[in-house]
């Protein structure tokens, strides 16, 4: 948008702990639209899942990087509820993941330790451009 006004930055929590990156990721999804953000009732294999109104988004604050089981169980659930899905990690995603995921049409964000959600594939940049 040359020329437009410049969008103002979203807001975000540095990163720190497990809660804080749940935070991080709230305050994306409401950026994108979805404000009644909660735990999900369906555990992740890993991670921490969150859920609103025809969303799903895990969250994995380990260290691990996500695998493509990951994605593909995230992606199931959400296909199960009829709802899009959106995945977090703080420690990025294996190249099978990241496969896995452009094949399924997931999309993959890293939050930064400044509380920014970076898109790290395709369908994460669409989602990340309607959210300007």
């Amino acid at each position: 948008a040359a020329g437009g006004p410049a969008r103002p930055a979203a807001p975000t929590v540095p990163i720190r702990t497990a809660r804080d990156a749940v935070t991080a990721t709230v305050l994306y999804l409401r950026r994108l639209g979805h404000d009644d953000i909660r735990r999900a009732e369906q555990r992740p294999t890993s991670g921490i899942g969150l859920a609103g109104r025809g969303v799903l988004a895990q969250l994995d604050p380990s260290a691990r990087r996500a695998t493509p089981r990951d994605v593909e169980c995230l992606w199931l659930t959400a296909m199960t509820e009829s709802a899009a899905c959106l995945y977090f990690s703080l420690s990025g995603y294996s190249a099978e993941a990241r496969a896995r995921a452009d094949a399924l049409d997931v999309p993959l964000f890293v939050l930064e330790p400044s509380g920014a959600a970076r898109p790290e594939n395709a369908p994460a940049r669409a989602l990340d451009a309607d959210a300007a």
